[in-house]
């Protein structure tokens, strides 16, 4: 569609209301859009591992599971609601806490991480399609790999590893810019192929002994010392690592929301999160014990047991299984990448150059980007802890969420006058201070310095899985305050 013919540079197509037409999701689209956030090879690890290696009563991760979903489940629903009444995407709603102006730049800090995330996500899901690559071409001649040319390496990459590089960015781009529909058939036959995998994944392992497989996995659920105080701490623990890893996703969580039909589905979709952290959740630990159990003929030495998808397949000789495995997780990691990388990003440049970007050249944007700082990953990146860096700009996340609540359901008291979201007019609604609302700034900034302490306060670091909270608590208080009077 051609881009609007306007002087009020506010104006996209991608960002305007949303038909009610095209709001065509449903509760089953969001199970498969939570199913695409947990189905990763990190998900994967990290399920696994708070279950079984850290040798926690299983019970009490369980609980902890559950309290960290719901509290998703509940923020989800307080940002999913604007965006899904009015059709709006993230950096849009944005504008009317912080106004035109001022939304244009805040948001960009969570397109500094998405676009940062792709690359390197890319980078990742590259390395298992050169894996891929370099069995299939075994297979046919195991003698092929030998030539010279495989030894020659620039950024820390050879002709094979490059080829999948630069194939799974630009192919990546090509297909998330199609159109929202084509994404959300992504979405929903990801969600649907890699849960069929895993059940693969599930019964090869399962079937390879199923009395010993089966009585590992019930030896694992004792209820001893379940009642314990020391049980406290764990809790807390495994209840902010799993929020951590959803929080991402939160603050733009109106980028898909837009889509649901009603309010009603919008709360059976997110409250499907809890089911899918279920489903997932004893596939991965199945699929683990099994997997051990085939491995190492041993269960009791929990430090021997390999969490990580890849490690596991690595250790099995079976050629045919692997190719199979590392088909389901570069899909998983492609629809992973779309939901939290992509989209986000796309919105977000389209907001800052509504006017100049669509969703075919931002595509192009974003390819460019995404490949420039995959390169640079391995040889540079990597090597100086950009990782910190990219937390810090995620301690933004929390501050973000909660001016933006506060702001909706206390202040505007859930209206919104979408006329004026588009307007560049200096009286207007959201114009604030010249397009800036300095009460939001300050509150933001001061969420901020809350929450990034847990990320370099040496002291406070052991909050860091509850900055997003932290940040988003004292942003709202301090927010209300002002912004009441």
């Amino acid at each position: 569609m051609n881009q609007i013919k306007t002087k009020n540079t506010l104006l996209n197509w991608e960002l305007v209301s949303v038909n009610p037409n095209d709001k065509i999701w449903d509760w089953k689209d969001l199970f498969c859009f939570w199913g695409c956030n947990i189905q990763s090879v990190i998900g994967f690890s990290l399920i696994a591992s708070i279950y079984l290696v850290y040798e926690l009563n299983v019970f009490i991760v369980l609980l902890g599971t559950l309290i960290a979903s719901f509290l998703v489940y509940f923020f989800a629903n307080l940002i999913g609601k604007p965006s899904q009444k009015y059709g709006l995407p993230f950096p849009v709603i944005l504008r009317t806490s912080f106004g035109v102006k001022g939304a244009k730049y805040f948001s960009l800090v969570r397109g500094l991480v998405g676009i940062f995330m792709f690359g390197i996500q890319t980078y990742f899901l590259s390395r298992l399609l050169s894996f891929l690559i370099r069995i299939l071409i075994f297979s046919f001649d195991n003698s092929f790999l030998d030539h010279n040319i495989f030894l020659i390496f620039l950024f820390g990459l050879n002709i094979i590893d490059w080829t999948a590089f630069v194939f799974a960015v630009f192919f990546q781009a090509f297909l998330f810019s199609k159109s929202h529909q084509f994404n959300r058939s992504i979405i929903k036959l990801s969600a649907v192929t890699v849960y069929s995998g895993m059940f693969i994944f599930f019964l090869t392992v399962f079937l390879y002994d199923v009395k010993v497989t089966s009585a590992a996995f019930i030896d694992i659920f004792s209820i001893n010392n379940l009642f314990d105080k020391n049980n406290i701490a764990p809790l807390i623990t495994v209840v902010g690592t799993i929020f951590a890893y959803f929080s991402i996703i939160i603050v733009n969580f109106g980028d898909f929301s837009r889509y649901v039909k009603n309010d009603s589905e919008l709360k059976k979709g997110n409250l499907s999160l809890i089911i899918n952290l279920l489903i997932f959740s004893f596939f991965a630990v199945f699929i683990v014990i099994g997997a051990d159990i085939f491995l190492n003929k041993n269960l009791e030495n929990m430090e021997r047991i390999l969490t990580n998808p890849t490690d596991i397949i690595g250790k099995i000789d079976n050629t045919e299984l692997t190719i199979i495995v590392l088909f389901f997780i570069i899909f998983s990691s492609a629809s992973t990448n779309l939901i939290a990388n992509y989209v986000p990003t796309q919105n977000i440049l389209l907001n800052i150059m509504p006017t100049k970007l669509n969703i075919k050249n931002s595509a192009i944007v974003i390819a460019v980007l995404g490949f420039i700082i995959g390169i640079l990953w391995l040889p540079l990146l990597s090597q100086i802890g950009i990782l910190s860096f990219v937390d810090t700009f995620g301690a933004f996340f929390g501050p973000l969420f909660g001016i933006m609540i506060i702001d909706y359901y206390l202040i505007k008291k859930t209206n919104l006058d979408n006329k004026a979201i588009f307007s560049l007019k200096e009286n207007d609604l959201y114009s604030f201070s010249n397009g800036w609302h300095l009460k939001a700034i300050y509150s933001l900034v001061l969420g901020f310095i809350f929450a990034a302490s847990t990320i370099w306060n040496e002291s406070l670091m052991s909050f860091h899985s509850f900055s997003w909270i932290i940040g988003a608590f004292i942003s709202s208080l301090i927010y209300y305050l002002l912004a009441s009077k």
